[in-house]
């Protein structure tokens, strides 16, 4: 583990193929994988000598996944989101993501085959949101609330104040 802070997803059995899936999606590595003992001393969710946890990362961020079991699910409270540098980049990763079994949900946020909930964003419309342009803002916020896969030009002229 490179950063001292990782975030730690928890899988129910799936954690090595979904840092894979993840470090192929965008562009990143599987750094290690660890295992549960053969000769395990107390109850564990999986037998001996299956993935314990797989330590990879996206764009220099580490990245934990573990196989815990079946007790805890993703939920949207948690997201991962994704400055894209512009929409042919965010309609990659859309697609990536809804086309190998995940959904596309409002707004931008897309769940992905494991459960994961992900906000595809381009800079332009976070540079939007930091303008300080509260009435742009509105307008932007407004038209993003009927979209499901953010349209950076449409939002962007609704910040300006532009006719669609």
């Amino acid at each position: 583990m490179k950063d001292k802070i990782s975030p730690c997803l928890w899988f129910d059995g799936q954690a090595e193929e979904a840092a894979h899936y993840y470090a192929s999606v965008f562009g990143g590595s599987v750094d290690h994988v660890s295992y549960y003992p053969e000769v395990n001393p107390s109850p564990s969710p999986l037998p001996g000598g299956s993935v314990l946890l797989v330590e990879f990362s996206l764009f220099g961020q580490s990245y934990q996944a573990l196989n815990g079991g079946p007790q805890f699910t993703f939920d949207e409270a948690i997201s991962l989101s994704v400055a894209c540098a512009d929409q042919a980049e965010l309609d990659g990763y859309f697609d990536r993501l809804t086309g190998d079994g995940g959904t596309a949900g409002p707004c931008g946020w897309v769940t992905d085959k494991y459960g994961l909930s992900w906000q595809l964003v381009t800079r332009q419309i976070m540079d939007n949101y930091h303008s300080g342009d509260r009435a742009g803002i509105a307008r932007m916020m407004q038209a993003m609330m009927v979209m499901q896969k953010l349209d950076s030009g449409a939002m962007h002229a609704a910040f300006l104040g532009e006719a669609a």
